[in-house]
């Protein structure tokens, strides 16, 4: 179990959602907690539901120079976890170039952005936590999710790749892989999502995994076999299933 008493981490895209549900058992551990959202107003509603007051910082991660800046403000932190994503449900043959642009900026190149304002004093000290979050949706490329699946995809190497460089350093880095969740992305979704889960029981999920010295969680578990399943069949057998 992870000591969390005093720790100072850094949430982005806590203002909802699983960010919000993993806010407050983060909170109730005895964490210090920076959060960041671009609405400062349901920042604030999350702060005030928290056992333990709570630092809020608007930031766009979409904007280089803002979240320079927020990073400055805050200083060295024990921990960042990114949560931030957009998310529209978008086929390649009703392609809407605006809505997928940003659904890679804000996934992945937000995530890149942050983790540029933050890695290198970690490294510097030798000692912090990164924690991405990647999607089910990452494993393979999904139909109706340009954007959002390649913006995962991206996440997960980009954790894979970090977990390689540091291996050697006090900085640890973790991934988390969910399936559904539902929030007000998912409510865009027309189509059944099986083993669909509420924001809370993600976020239990989530510190659980936070809390281990386990690079990497997928779930739900029987939800995810499928989908790490499916990185061992042929292309043939996998086109011909989707």
């Amino acid at each position: 179990m992870r000591d969390w008493a005093g720790k100072t981490y850094w949430l982005i895209g806590a203002s909802e959602g699983l960010g919000r549900a993993l806010a407050e058992i983060m909170s109730d551990a005895g964490a210090d907690l920076i959060l960041s959202a671009r609405s400062e107003e349901r920042l604030r509603e999350v702060a005030g539901g928290l056992s333990r007051p709570a630092r809020i910082l608007p930031v766009d991660v979409s904007d280089a120079e803002n979240v320079r800046a927020v990073a400055t403000s805050i200083g060295s932190i024990d921990g960042v976890v990114f949560l931030a994503g957009v998310y529209w449900p978008m086929a390649a043959t009703e392609w809407t170039a605006d809505e997928a642009e940003t659904m890679v900026d804000v996934n992945l190149m937000g995530a890149m952005r942050v983790l540029g304002a933050t890695v290198p004093d970690m490294v510097q000290r030798n000692a912090g936590h990164i924690v991405l979050t990647g999607s089910l949706s990452g494993f393979r490329g999904l139909p109706g999710a340009i954007g959002y699946s390649a913006s995962k995809a991206g996440i997960m190497s980009l954790a894979e790749t970090m977990k390689s460089d540091l291996k050697r350093t006090g900085v640890e880095v973790q991934v988390v892989n969910p399936g559904f969740i539902r929030t007000r992305l998912t409510d865009k979704n027309t189509f059944n999502m099986p083993f669909i889960m509420s924001p809370e029981d993600a976020a239990r999920v989530m510190f659980e995994h936070m809390n281990s010295r386990k690079f990497k969680r997928s779930f739900p578990t029987v939800f995810s076999w499928f989908f790490r399943a499916s990185q061992l069949m042929p292309d043939w057998l996998y086109f011909r299933i989707f």
